[in-house]
């Protein structure tokens, strides 16, 4: 996977991002780099995934995982890679990482200076 081209797009969202490359590799190869653990291991490290199963898979075009942060709050999120060819043999991979549901409402309601105790006890 060492085929990317400059060509990268990256979108922020609410409760993750959403990136987007353009690479000469095949769609075959670039699916054995993202879903086979040995392959998957060398950018994408076990100790990252809260489980080294993938969450969904639909062969050769889509693969979920959930990663764990180690340390705290330790939250969780999911990452997505979709993949397809593109028009010039290689392959367009679309990477959505976000934090899951109850992880991302949590973060939502919490406050800046919400006079946790935490916050309390460090003033």
């Amino acid at each position: 996977m060492n085929d990317v081209k400059a060509e990268v797009q990256a979108k922020v969202h609410e409760s993750g991002f959403e990136q987007k490359y353009e690479l000469d590799a095949s769609p075959e190869k670039v699916w054995r780099a993202i879903s086979i653990a040995e392959f998957r291991e060398k950018w994408l490290p076990r100790k990252a995934l809260a489980d080294s199963q993938s969450l969904s898979e639909t062969p050769g075009k889509e693969i979920r995982y959930k990663l764990r942060d180690d340390t705290p709050p330790h939250l969780e999120s999911t990452v997505t890679f979709t993949i397809a060819p593109n028009g010039s043999g290689g392959t367009s991979l679309r990477i959505v990482h976000e934090l899951t549901g109850a992880t991302f409402e949590r973060l939502a309601k919490t406050v800046a200076n919400g006079n946790s105790p935490t916050l309390m006890l460090a003033a």
